[in-house]
């Protein structure tokens, strides 16, 4: 492997790194060469160290909830003070409460949200807090990396994920705050629009039955996790990434689609109807974005030869 791809003498924190894509992450960076601290919940987290040290690898278990704010923290003190470092933070914890809107509790909406957005928000603080003061003393940039799991619901919405849809939004946007705010002191924060056959997604996809290696396998995403955890991207900032199959996709920042003037200083009702209403005449109800539209990333799903990818 090249030295640019290695993680030897890397420590990475993976969230929800008990089971389905965070196992898989903490188990491909392991692999690099990384020390691993993993979290979950439960025992799981245990049961994935005694994978990692099994094979000759460095790891260790931190369970809790990523939402409790405080876990950040104790997630970052215990990279450094058992590793030597903090390197890596994979955030890939979250839980799925689906309902339509109008059968949304209040629960529903804050459990997703707390545990998703907050859970995101709470580990990125306590890196950046460590990846800054480490600047300082350093009197220059770091090594540091952000990846975090958004996901295409919240380019596109969920009819019965309103609560998910909107938590992975809030992440892309905390992504794209923290390349910037953090981009001075070394560290790159990028996020991921993973497809992969989980637990959480066992209603979503069918079972797979064809030979050779499941293309919704969460190994695959893994490997775009180790890539951009590694020192070969460090041109890589505030970037979104779909990926499954055989496909990366990088996802184009919103732009403007098109651009309506008023004809004095102001538009009145009659001008907007004029400009508005021929120019969305004829739109299906599902074309809402230009700049990512479904029928594009429908193309990118017909490339990996898999129907269930299309899901």
């Amino acid at each position: 492997m090249a030295e640019q791809l290695t993680l030897g003498g890397r420590t990475a924190i993976v969230t929800g790194a008990g089971a389905g894509l965070g196992r898989a992450e903490a188990l491909g960076l392991a692999a690099a060469g990384a020390a691993v601290v993993v979290n979950d919940m439960g025992s799981a987290a245990h049961e994935v160290v005694d994978e990692i040290t099994g094979a000759g690898g460095q790891a260790v278990a931190v369970t809790g909830d990523v939402s409790d704010w405080a876990l950040g923290e104790r997630l970052v003190h215990t990279a450094v003070s058992t590793f030597g470092s903090l390197d890596v933070l994979v955030n890939n914890a979250g839980i799925l409460r689906d309902k339509m809107i109008f059968n949304l509790t209040e629960s529903d909406w804050d459990d997703v949200i707390r545990v998703h957005l907050k859970g995101h928000a709470a580990t990125s603080r306590a890196a950046a807090v460590h990846w800054r003061q480490a600047s300082k003393a350093a009197e220059g940039p770091v090594y540091g990396r952000v990846i975090n799991t958004s996901s295409e619901a919240f380019l596109f919405g969920a009819a019965g994920q309103p609560n998910y849809s909107a938590a992975k939004a809030g992440i892309t946007a905390l992504t794209l705050s923290t390349a910037q705010g953090l981009s001075r002191y070394g560290v790159r924060a990028n996020a991921i629009c993973p497809r992969a056959r989980t637990a959480m997604t066992a209603e979503t996809f069918t079972d797979h039955s064809t030979d050779g290696l499941d293309p919704l396998a969460p190994e695959r995403v893994a490997t775009l996790v180790n890539y951009l955890a590694s020192p070969a991207s460090d041109e890589i900032n505030g970037q979104v990434f779909v990926v499954y199959g055989k496909i990366v996709a990088l996802m184009e920042a919103p732009r403007v689609e098109q651009r309506f003037d008023a004809a004095g200083g102001a538009f009145t009702l009659e001008e907007l109807d004029g400009q508005l209403t021929p120019y969305f005449s004829g739109r299906g109800r599902y074309e809402t974005y230009s700049a990512y539209s479904v029928a594009e990333l429908e193309k990118f799903a017909m490339a990996t030869g898999d129907p269930e990818a299309q899901a």
